[in-house]
């Protein structure tokens, strides 16, 4: 973007100038601002994540994870009693005690990480996440190995570039492991989620607002001290199922108006008489209402029940997805033992067509060792 002008925000030293042409001039630059800062946000309407992964209520996604839950089950446990198979496979609602644990558990492993990680890359990761689980169960993909798979694909997403040594080295434990688990379920993860990888969070959105408060609303004198409740906010919506149900518009919104509240600044005129008009008013505040609820509920289930249910989990996921299991292991080492005898079919075949040319060109017929 041009340098602006330093002399179009300040006052004019020309006296023939009236302050509403500054007033005019200055608004005009703000809104190209504004229009700048939310030029990607625009495209929200006709985005993958509108079309596929923004969904009516809390019952539809429900249903999804209900029936990977149920479809899991069904493949695992179709020699088992009903009454085995209920004790023996997790339940829908355990499922989600175990994804909103290892939703947090990724939060704080971003928030750790070395160098530091962009806001927009642990809310995509979060997103990737929610994603994946809406149609696979817990039982057939670890938690712990997807979520440092959805971290280590939104770096690359949001361009914020580190290597696979510098991702793993932030990792305890054996980091060829992990590495090696990462780049197993990149691509799982990506076909997953449908290859749909661009997502749009609430940042953008927020910064729009504050520029728009600044430049039409008088009151607060100070918008930038709204910054920090509205990321204390945000934190709390990408833990929560807001993200896959409302635009991020509406999530930045609701973090605008929670931070006034929380700072006993009045934004009800600014939404009423200024950002809305009373058509689109009625639904727009339902939203910001309903993510402000949601929001308030979030909890983490206690440690106790987390241990229990993953002891639970290690006897009944697929061992086939499982690295520790001996069934993973012998199928790896049949895909390199496939890929080792396709390489040496290709040295081969190589070799074979190199001494065809040397036999067509220079007439030269090579001997096999062992053969007169």
């Amino acid at each position: 973007m041009p340098a602006i002008p330093r002399f179009l925000f300040s006052g004019s030293s020309d006296n023939s100038s009236s302050h509403v042409e500054r007033f005019v001039k200055n608004q005009n630059i703000f809104i190209r601002i504004l229009l700048l800062i939310s030029s990607r946000f625009k495209m929200f309407p006709l985005s993958t994540q509108k079309k596929y992964w923004l969904y009516n209520d809390e019952n539809d996604i429900a249903i999804l994870r209900k029936e990977a839950n149920a479809e899991f089950i069904a493949k695992h446990g179709a020699d088992m009693p009903e009454d085995k198979r209920e004790k023996h496979f997790l339940s829908v609602s355990e499922e989600r005690v175990l994804q909103r644990f290892y939703e947090s558990q990724l939060k704080e492993f971003c928030k750790r990480f070395s160098p530091p990680m962009p806001k927009p890359t642990i809310a995509t990761a979060l997103h990737y996440f929610k994603r994946f689980y809406l149609r696979n169960s817990v039982m057939d993909y670890h938690p712990k190995e997807i979520l440092v798979t959805c971290v280590y694909l939104a770096c690359k997403v949001e361009e914020f570039n580190v290597s696979i040594i510098q991702f793993v080295a932030n990792i305890m434990g054996d980091r060829e492991k992990a590495s090696d688990i990462i780049l197993n379920n990149e691509l799982l993860l990506m076909q997953q989620l449908n290859y749909n990888l661009t997502v749009h969070n609430p940042f953008r959105p927020v910064e729009g607002l504050l520029i728009d408060i600044k430049t039409r609303f008088p009151c607060p004198s100070n918008p930038e001290k709204l910054r920090p409740y509205i990321d204390e906010f945000l934190e709390k919506v990408f833990l929560t199922d807001s993200v896959l149900l409302y635009a991020p518009s509406q999530i930045a919104l609701a973090a605008m108006l929670h931070a006034a509240s929380s700072t006993n600044v009045n934004l009800d005129s600014y939404v009423t008489d200024i950002l809305f008009s009373g058509e689109h008013l009625v639904a727009i505040i339902e939203a910001v209402r309903k993510i402000r609820s949601i929001a308030k509920c979030v909890e983490l289930p206690p440690r106790d029940l987390v241990k229990t249910l993953e002891k639970k989990l290690d006897k009944c996921r697929n061992q086939d997805n499982n690295p520790d299991s001996e069934v993973y292991k012998q199928r790896m080492q049949e895909m390199f033992d496939e890929e080792d005898l396709i390489d040496d079919e290709k040295y081969a075949k190589i070799v074979q067509n190199q001494a065809d040319h040397d036999e067509k060109v220079l007439g030269v017929t090579k001997v096999s060792p062992g053969t007169t």
